[in-house]
């Protein structure tokens, strides 16, 4: 049997970029929670966007453009609250919605780190942040609040 992972070499986020990572998801957050949309199938998506790099983005049936990755909010916040809450999974926890604020970003970082792998350095690399929920099948959306930001 031959192994068809990639191999590669991940670009780590620098301590500025994952300082503005934490920073807007912690707004689009929030935004979707206040708004009541932080229901069990609010999402989390991201593009990434590297100089001088070209790839095809992925489609859906229908046309539809697909993130370069997406995590289920319901994963790590409970669903249905105006306010941010960490899911039971975290209830052991001595913090547990810094526990669930912790595992989701280290998560979401290590997902980026992979789509900039290609690149040899931060700059000039952008990411396109939403969260809200998508019409089924992965198609528009039925709500979303989104932020693009440049890696430092």
């Amino acid at each position: 049997m031959r192994d068809h992972t990639p191999n590669f070499k991940l670009l780590e986020l620098s301590d500025d970029s994952k300082r503005l990572i934490r920073e807007t998801v912690t707004q689009l957050l929030e935004k979707l929670a206040g708004d009541g949309q932080l229901t069990p199938d609010a999402r989390l998506e991201f593009w990434v966007e590297i100089p001088g790099v070209r790839r095809p983005r992925g489609t859906f049936r229908g046309g539809c453009l697909m993130p370069d990755s997406y995590l289920c909010l319901s994963d790590w916040f409970r669903a249905g609250s105006e306010k941010i809450a960490s899911a039971d999974e975290f209830a052991g926890e001595e913090n547990p919605l810094d526990a669930a604020w912790a595992d989701l970003l280290d998560e979401l970082y290590y997902q980026i780190e992979i789509f900039t792998s290609q690149a040899s350095a931060n700059q000039g690399i952008t990411v396109e942040l939403w969260a809200g929920t998508r019409n089924r099948p992965e198609c528009e959306w039925l709500y979303a609040v989104d932020k693009k930001i440049e890696l430092q």
